[in-house]
């Protein structure tokens, strides 16, 4: 049985059931938001299927689908874990294990302005693997901030059917499009409500609570040259090599629309390099270390 839960319901395009501005600094990267979610989106859960939980005797749980840069989902379900074994602790119950869904992400293009149709054609061109000896017969919680059309939980339960796991499962989100009248692309309303300009993106990033995720790189490096030269002179060398290390390791580099922005970026580490060396000549230098 595949069951799902949503913490809010969007039922008018007027009233938001939530923060919009708290949720946009999540999407862009400020966990103290994805915390506050969790616990918010932990108790509206477990008041309504505690005792569903309770009944299973493995849980595994897996955020949305990435490579190796987590989506902001990501870090909204480590909270939700935390406070999902804090409650199972509590019932002398065995704690839940996390998996993951890999993606390889075959596209640069926003898909919060897109309609369902438009959203299965972008995303089935994404290759996906998820370790179903590990899954199997565990209960599979699948968390996400957000429901809009269900085209992802579409494409969850399309690689479940094709591994024919048969897992008992549920679908947990903060929130749900519960009104089909309203156009999908409220989605990019409640991504950009608090992100007019670079100003809103740099500030984000100086927060001692900001982490890197999917959404706030993408959108770094799609900028334009200008652009993404006066975010990133705003930063420190260890975040500047951060950014760097995370679009590598998702092949951003190997993406047209990102190629130049990554090696503006590459050539302003290596001229930071180059300065601490001329500072320092004595010490040996070590790029993964500066």
């Amino acid at each position: 049985m595949r069951l799902r839960y949503s913490l809010h319901k969007i039922s008018t395009k007027e009233n938001n059931p939530f923060n919009a501005a708290e949720y946009s600094w999540f999407k862009f990267g400020d966990i103290l938001y994805a915390e506050k979610f969790a616990a918010e989106l932990f108790s509206g859960f477990i008041e309504e299927h505690a005792d569903l939980i309770l009944s299973q005797t493995d849980i595994v749980i897996l955020p949305s689908p990435y490579l190796s840069i987590p989506t902001a989902s990501n870090f909204l379900c480590s909270f939700f874990k935390i406070k999902l074994n804090e409650f199972l602790f509590q019932n002398n119950r065995k704690a839940c294990s996390e998996s993951k869904i890999y993606r390889n992400q075959t596209y640069t293009e926003d898909y919060g302005g897109m309609n369902f149709e438009q959203r299965i054609k972008l995303i089935s061109n994404d290759t996906y693997y998820v370790d179903k000896n590990f899954i199997d017969g565990k209960y599979c919680i699948f968390l996400d901030d957000i429901k809009i059309t269900g085209s992802h939980e579409v494409i969850i339960n399309r690689i479940l059917d094709q591994h024919s796991r048969k897992n008992n499962c549920m679908f947990i989100y903060y929130a749900e499009l519960s009104n089909t009248s309203i156009h999908p692309n409220i989605e990019n309303y409640y991504n950009y409500f608090a992100i007019k300009s670079n100003k809103e993106i740099i500030e984000i990033m100086n927060r001692t609570t900001f982490r890197f995720n999917t959404r706030i790189i993408k959108y770094t490096l799609n900028a334009e040259e200008k652009d993404f030269i006066n975010i990133v002179e705003n930063f420190n060398q260890f975040k500047l090599s951060e950014l760097f290390q995370l679009a590598i390791s998702n092949n951003y580099h190997q993406i047209e629309e990102y190629k130049n922005n990554i090696e503006v970026l590459n050539q302003k580490l290596c001229q930071s390099i180059y300065k601490k060396g001329n500072v320092k000549p004595s010490m040996p230098q070590n790029s993964l270390l500066v």
